[in-house]
């Protein structure tokens, strides 16, 4: 495999029933905006029962893992096509998940706590919206903390439940308090780039967060978040900008589960020739 220059860490399969289009049409698509490598990463199996309408069922992992698989084998020496995944954080679910990672040699394991998930929401959700993004991001920390995730995906996303009452200086202790957490783990977060096409459009996280992710020393991996093809590394320039303002000079990948870091500046020539999506 050739060391990727830069590389998109986050994208789909159809496998998880709301993405559109082959890994082959991804890997084009990256080698059109000037990539290195990719990383699928696509929404894990979870138990019987638990939200399987937007997932691959558990017997559709293995399908999974041949199909990326094939395609790293059509686009060899060409563009470095990863295998990751993203799983879900809930409560109780830790042993369910470290065994399914156990399952594939994963590049990059997203940790995403998905809010808005009906059993997320049936458990947590008692009406109150400030209460309940706090608890989103208390959360997050534990989801850090359990050692299954190398990343945690958009971050913030809990800002949409109700955007004409999202204001981060409401949830601010709050956010403090996760990211003083997850500092201590090693984990590193990401900047998705796909939170500027939600109810609150800006990416995940925001800029405030951002700034105190760089404060807390926490690396940041950056992920278009692609359900399709034309979406491969979409708005990383603004991404880069972003990271930029916040106060990073490296952005963050990981293969074979291990972060290495890209200098802003290199990961942004390497985007000069970016073709228009």
């Amino acid at each position: 495999m050739i060391e990727p220059s830069w590389i998109d860490s986050h994208m789909h399969t159809p496998l998880c029933k709301h993405a559109y289009g082959e890994p082959a049409l991804y890997a084009e698509s990256a080698l059109a905006r000037g990539l290195s490598g990719i990383t699928f990463t696509c929404h894990s199996p979870m138990p019987e029962g638990w939200w399987p309408s937007v997932r691959m069922g558990e017997h559709e992992f293995d399908t999974y893992v041949a199909m990326v698989e094939a395609a790293r084998l059509e686009y060899a020496g060409r563009l470095d096509i990863r295998l990751g995944i993203e799983s879900d954080w809930f409560p109780g679910m830790e042993r369910w998940l470290s065994a399914l990672h156990q399952r594939a040699p994963l590049h990059h394991v997203l940790g995403s706590v998905h809010f808005f998930s009906p059993p997320y929401m049936d458990q947590f959700f008692r009406g109150e919206v400030i209460s309940f993004q706090k608890g989103y991001f208390a959360h997050l920390a534990d989801s850090a903390e359990s050692g299954l995730f190398d990343t945690l995906a958009h971050p913030d996303l809990v800002k949409n439940i109700s955007p004409q009452e999202w204001a981060f200086e409401q949830v601010e202790d709050a956010v403090h308090n996760a990211l003083a957490r997850i500092a201590k783990t090693g984990v590193a977060m990401e900047l998705n780039t796909s939170g500027l096409h939600k109810n609150v459009s800006e990416m995940n996280p925001g800029p405030a967060m951002l700034k105190l992710i760089h404060a807390y020393g926490i690396p940041v991996v950056v992920g278009s978040d692609a359900h399709h093809p034309s979406r491969v590394a979409a708005d990383f320039e603004q991404a880069l900008d972003a990271l930029e303002t916040a106060g990073f000079h490296e952005v963050s990948y990981f293969l074979s589960r291990e972060k290495r870091a890209l200098p802003i500046s290199a990961a942004r020539a390497s985007l000069a020739a970016l073709a228009p999506a």
